[in-house]
């Protein structure tokens, strides 16, 4: 039972993760309506900022470690707030009548560009940060067994529940959330009723973008590196994650993403650890399947 508690404390974190990446992805796509494969490359691409802005200013301009990582944080929301401003105005607004397809083939090419941005401004290295906040908190003991989480997982989760609770509240009361809903049901409708469309999709971009620089920053300081590969590996999970749940939602999406976590943790825990993305991305296919067969039958009654 100790090795199970463990196993469900690391699906917290690596949940919380997937959890944040998951409001922001739907976000953009409850109005967007299209495929975002550069989402996730965002999200790598804000932790290879982060990860390469800390190692200039400790190495270049001899910075303290925390003022560095400070530095580097700042870096990564700013990359991130530019990169969703050229996304939204450049890409998605020209392209969001036009074939699904457009978008899709789009954002592969930008994946592509920041994967090859991050791994020739890190010269082709890995870079990694040195281990932060690793002093283990120890939940459940017995037997000489430990159920620990580390306090930068433990700080993590918090602030994933803290930042997704407070979004939620928000965007429950604010107005910037009526309109979010009102337009990601009938932008044309929601026009005709006095909302500014675009605002309101720059914003929603803007606000996704900030989600997956977060997840990067976290994931870096965590794991000390985010590789150039990782954005596509992450992106089509999370993809997949919040079609199975639908794009109406961030909260539920959110939701889903965590319990995804939980069962890739588990997973890794039972099971070999080599076979684990084949079997989720499989059952997240079926579940695709079986909930888009479900939406079809209710729509035709």
């Amino acid at each position: 039972m100790l090795y199970f508690f463990q196993q469900v404390l690391n699906g917290l974190h690596s949940g919380a993760l997937y959890a944040l990446l998951a409001f922001g992805y739907v976000l953009i796509n409850g109005i967007l309506h299209r495929t975002n494969l550069a989402y996730g490359a965002l999200f790598a691409f804000s932790g290879q900022a982060m990860i390469l802005s800390v190692a200039f200013g400790y190495q270049v301009l001899w910075l303290t470690l925390l003022v560095s990582v400070l530095f580097g944080v700042v870096a990564a929301f700013l990359y991130a707030a530019l990169i969703s401003h050229v996304l939204s105005r450049s890409v998605f607004e020209p392209l969001a009548d036009r074939s699904p397809n457009a978008i899709v083939v789009t954002t592969l090419g930008i994946l592509i560009v920041l994967s090859e941005a991050s791994r020739i401004a890190a010269d082709t290295h890995d870079l990694w940060l040195p281990p932060m906040l690793a002093q283990p908190i120890v939940f459940a003991e017995g037997a000489g067994f430990k159920a620990t989480l580390t306090l930068i997982q433990v700080l993590d989760c918090a602030v994933v529940l803290a930042a997704v609770a407070l979004a939620t509240s928000a965007f429950a009361r604010s107005s910037f959330g009526r309109r979010w809903r009102a337009v990601s049901d009938d932008p044309r409708a929601a026009a005709l009723c006095g909302v500014d469309v675009r605002g309101v999709f720059r914003h929603a971009v803007l606000l996704g973008g900030f989600c997956a620089a977060l997840a990067g920053v976290m994931a870096s300081l965590y794991y000390g590196n985010v590789s150039f590969g990782s954005g596509l590996v992450y992106g089509l999970k999370i993809l997949f994650v919040t079609a199975v749940g639908g794009y109406l939602s961030p909260p539920r999406a959110a939701l889903g993403a965590a319990a995804f976590g939980m069962a890739e943790s588990l997973w890794a825990g039972y099971f070999p650890i080599e076979w684990r993305d084949a079997w989720m991305y499989l059952f997240l296919v079926a579940m695709l399947i079986l909930i888009g067969a479900g939406r079809d039958t209710s729509k035709v009654v």
